[in-house]
């Protein structure tokens, strides 16, 4: 059986998965908040990379699989890592930079994978930047929708802890199941 806190974090971000096949706007999706949720979240720094990547995946069989699929990948794993940096330092100001982050580093990733499988851009520094400028229409998007879902997770999940002391995580939630 689940400890409680790993139970509520599993589904959190199995919801926030499903969300995703939902109609939404482009680029309006839960995937970064939920890979920087779960650096943060999960006590095992596995658990924390293994989740939301295992949801991704997931969704993505049920959305279909696509070309060059590592770089987004690999831009999840690094806002997981960031999550991670997150643990100690929780407070309305860092996680909201990191979910401001979060959509950056999916910027800057997969568009690297973009730039440097298609033809339509030269492998020079100028075609990475003409890459880049191309995509700056999806990235409001896509930080309106991290902030958004970033804010969803992180509130809820305090709120949960907040009304559940179980849920707590170190030494107050041992006192409280004391």
């Amino acid at each position: 059986m689940l400890r409680p806190r790993l139970a509520v974090l599993v589904s959190m971000i199995v919801v926030a998965a499903a969300l995703r096949l939902l109609p939404h706007p482009a680029n309006v999706t839960p995937i970064a908040a939920m890979a920087l949720f779960g650096g943060a979240n999960f006590a095992d720094k596995r658990l924390a990379f293994l989740v939301p990547l295992s949801a991704l995946f997931a969704s993505d069989l049920f959305l279909g699989l696509y070309s060059h699929m590592e770089y987004v990948y690999a831009s999840f794993a690094l806002t997981a890592g960031l999550g991670l940096l997150l643990r100690t330092r929780k407070n309305a100001f860092t996680i909201a930079g990191a979910g401001a982050a979060s959509a950056i580093i999916f910027f800057v990733v997969a568009d690297f994978g973009t730039w440097l499988y298609s033809s339509l851009y030269p492998k020079t520094v100028a075609g990475f930047e003409a890459c880049l400028v191309a995509a700056i229409p999806f990235l409001r998007n896509m930080v309106l929708g991290d902030l958004f879902y970033t804010a969803l997770l992180f509130g809820g999940f305090a709120l949960l802890e907040h009304s559940f002391p179980a849920l707590r995580d170190g030494p107050v939630a041992e006192a409280a199941a004391a």
